[in-house]
C-alpha cells in the first residue's frame, strides 16, 4: 500500500493513465495484429484458460490488446465466454453476459460494446474459473493500474476471502509495462500478467 500524499498519488495515476493510453493508441494495425495472434497462442497454451469452461475476456477498446481471436479459439475448444458488463442497479460493479457469435449486442454508456443482459445468460464472478483483465499499465510485480472506475476491484472483492475464486489475469500490450505502481487498500491481486 502506498504512503504517498493521496493528492500526490491520484494526479501520477491520471498523468500515467494517460501516457499509457496515448502509448497503445498509437500502436499500428499490424503491431495490434501481432499482439492478438501472440496473446491468443499464449492463453491456449496456459493451463488455466486451457482447461477452463467458463471464461471471461473482453472486447478491446481504446487500443487495448485485442481478444477476438482467443474468444474465437475457445469458442473452438467449446468453451463458454462471458463479457462485462455494466451492472444496471449496482452502480460500479459488473455483470458477466455470456457472449455467443450471435448473442445480441447494446453500447454502453462508455461507447464499448456489450451483450444485452436482457437475451444472454448472466453468471456472478464468483461462479466464473479464469478472467482475463484489460489493463492500463502493470508492473513486474503483477500490479495492474485500470481506467480508475474500479468496476474489476469491486466487482472481484470477494477473491480476498477464502473459497474458490477465479483466477484472474491482466492481459496487455508490453509497451504497458511500468517499473512500480502504487497499491491501493483495494486493488485485487492478480495470479499474473499476460503480455504480447
Amino acid at each position: 500500500m502506498s504512503s504517498e500524499n493521496p493528492s500526490s498519488l491520484l494526479q501520477r495515476k491520471r498523468h500515467l493513465r494517460r501516457l499509457m493510453r496515448q502509448t497503445r493508441r498509437k500502436l499500428s494495425r499490424r503491431e495490434q495484429q501481432q499482439a492478438a495472434n501472440i496473446l491468443s497462442r499464449k492463453l491456449s497454451q496456459n493451463p488455466s484458460f486451457k482447461f477452463a469452461t467458463r471464461i471471461a475476456l473482453y472486447l478491446a477498446n481504446d487500443g487495448e490488446v485485442n481478444t477476438q481471436l482467443a474468444i474465437q479459439q475457445a469458442w473452438q475448444r467449446g468453451q463458454t465466454i462471458y463479457l462485462p458488463t455494466l451492472h444496471p442497479i449496482r452502480k460500479g460493479f459488473l455483470w458477466f453476459v455470456e457472449y455467443r457469435p450471435n448473442s445480441p449486442m447494446r453500447t454502453n454508456r462508455f461507447g464499448i460494446t456489450e451483450p444485452d443482459p436482457k437475451h444472454n445468460k448472466r453468471i456472478a464472478p464468483r461462479f466464473l474459473q479464469v478472467v482475463g483483465l484489460p489493463l492500463v499499465a502493470f508492473d513486474s510485480q503483477g500490479n495492474r493500474l485500470g481506467m480508475g472506475g474500479g468496476f474489476y476491484d469491486r466487482s472481484f472483492e470477494f477473491c480476498r476471502q477464502a473459497g474458490t475464486k477465479p483466477k484472474l489475469f491482466g492481459l496487455a500490450h508490453q509497451c504497458q509495462q511500468v517499473e512500480a505502481l502504487p497499491l491501493e487498500s483495494w486493488d485485487i491481486q492478480l495470479e499474473d500478467i499476460i503480455s504480447a
